[in-house]
């Protein structure tokens, strides 16, 4: 079947789910869920692969998915879904693309892995270049977490320094000495560390920050018993693992300075804003240049890819030309390169992020108008299709903030878009994403909805 004839199929299946959604009106039957996921507890630990697939604080048993087209989801009982997760940020051209299939088949058909070089590796590499050009060189991994863990080994190796600074409430994956006051899956775990199993020797290599607090944090990083230790600055500019909240501008301009001023490598986790505010990521968007920057999601267009790089000089103390090492047996896999050297293809057409940003300001604008006539304590935080709507704050600025958050009224809130057939983020600390799969029609169904809800609670 060609691409066209596949994208004409989507359009029909997706009129046909605005149908069933428009009539559903008994509660979900989930039975066969509820069933599979009793019995995936007796093999995987809470049944889930990932600790934020558990509904955990909802009180209902998590999904269980058969198939995704589009902006839909269908779980194993029929159940309909729009769907503002997108695998929780990847799909930014909404599921099964009939593009990215076909890049996937086509490959697939050469071979699915090889553990050896590839050409389209160097091809998805110039583009990332050419795109976000912090960046001089890049290595390909399979996860965000090996993306970030990758850079701040090869920072300390490049400093020849051991301290790594990270800010409260920055998730930058499960990586030992990350999960440190972590945002998103691991909020309510110890003060310390966010998981049990990290030694105190890790946890002393790594300084948490409150994130958006300039005197704070310029005060300890240039203070000489700490700026000689320390080997990297890692940051969200666009934090997604606590809702949306981003950075301010002066205070990423504070940390540029700072890391030039004491010698340390600033570096940018975009693995959720890389290419989903922008063609050339927040640090674009921001006119911030960071010295590394992590990749991943959009990168592997719906496949598991993620990618570090940066300056030549920091990225050529890789091995193998320098001596740090890091490795994959999976990595640059050329199903995951040409899936994603076709995602970011798609993302240059002419107004792709003014079109998704639009989208999304049909849910958001007036949900903003809404909360502002009720003076309620909810607000809204948005950059282009990426969003957050928080319940009991009227800004975020802080994981201090989110802190103070109303999780109960979210926790309502998810219930009833669920039964109404709208699938959000399970969490509070999370961002929605909106894609270009996501039609007029569902969109406006999504905000009418959300009207509804906040017209009758406060």
């Amino acid at each position: 079947m060609t691409s066209e004839s596949l994208y004409h199929l989507q359009k029909s299946d997706q009129l046909q789910t605005s149908t069933q959604l428009q009539k559903k009106v008994a509660p979900l039957n989930r039975a066969k869920s509820q069933e599979i996921y009793k019995r995936l507890c007796e093999v995987i630990p809470g049944g889930v692969n990932s600790p934020v697939r558990a509904f955990k604080g909802l009180d209902m048993s998590p999904m269980v998915i058969e198939k995704a087209l589009a902006d839909t989801i269908y779980d194993v009982d029929g159940n309909v879904f729009i769907d503002y997760c997108g695998s929780w940020g990847p799909l930014i051209h909404g599921h099964a693309h009939p593009a990215i299939l076909q890049a996937a088949t086509q490959q697939m058909a050469k071979g699915t892995t090889f553990g050896i070089t590839s050409a389209v590796e160097e091809m998805l590499a110039r583009k990332v270049v050419e795109l976000m050009p912090s960046i001089e060189k890049i290595r390909f991994v399979s996860s965000g977490t090996e993306a970030t863990m990758s850079a701040v080994r090869l920072a300390r190796g490049f400093t020849k320094r051991n301290i790594v600074v990270k800010f409260i409430g920055n998730y930058h994956g499960h990586a030992d000495f990350f999960l440190i006051q972590a945002g998103s899956g691991v909020v309510g775990l110890t003060a310390t560390s966010s998981s049990a199993g990290i030694p105190d020797e890790i946890i002393s290599q790594t300084v948490c920050l409150p994130y958006n607090e300039i005197e704070v944090c310029k005060q300890f990083l240039l203070d000489p018993k700490n700026s000689e230790s320390i080997a990297a600055i890692i940051i969200e500019p666009i934090a997604g693992n606590m809702g949306c909240v981003p950075a301010k501008k002066e205070f990423l301009k504070m940390l540029r300075e700072v890391t030039q001023c004491i010698g340390a490598v600033l570096i940018f986790d975009e693995v959720i804003s890389g290419f989903r505010v922008g063609l050339g990521g927040a640090q674009e968007m921001y006119g911030i240049a960071p010295d590394m920057t992590c990749l991943g999601k959009i990168i592997g267009g719906g496949f598991p890819a993620a990618a570090f790089g940066g300056r030549h000089e920091i990225m050529d103390c890789l091995a193998p030309l320098g001596t740090v090492y890091q490795a994959g047996t999976l990595s640059g896999n050329p199903v995951a390169m040409a899936t994603g050297l076709q995602a970011l293809n798609m993302l240059e057409i002419d107004g792709f992020y003014d079109e998704l940003e639009r989208k999304a300001n049909i849910i958001t604008e007036p949900l903003r108008e809404l909360f502002n006539q009720k003076k309620v304590s909810n607000c809204v935080q948005q950059v282009g299709s990426m969003f957050t709507i928080f319940f009991g704050r009227t800004s975020v600025a802080n994981m201090e903030e989110g802190g103070m958050l109303n999780l109960e009224n979210f926790a309502n809130f998810f219930r009833y878009m669920f039964a109404n057939g709208v699938y959000i983020p399970p969490a509070q600390y999370e961002a929605w994403f909106v894609s270009s799969a996501h039609t007029e029609e569902h969109l406006e169904m999504t905000r009418d909805l959300i009207l509804n809800y906040f017209e009758f609670t406060r």
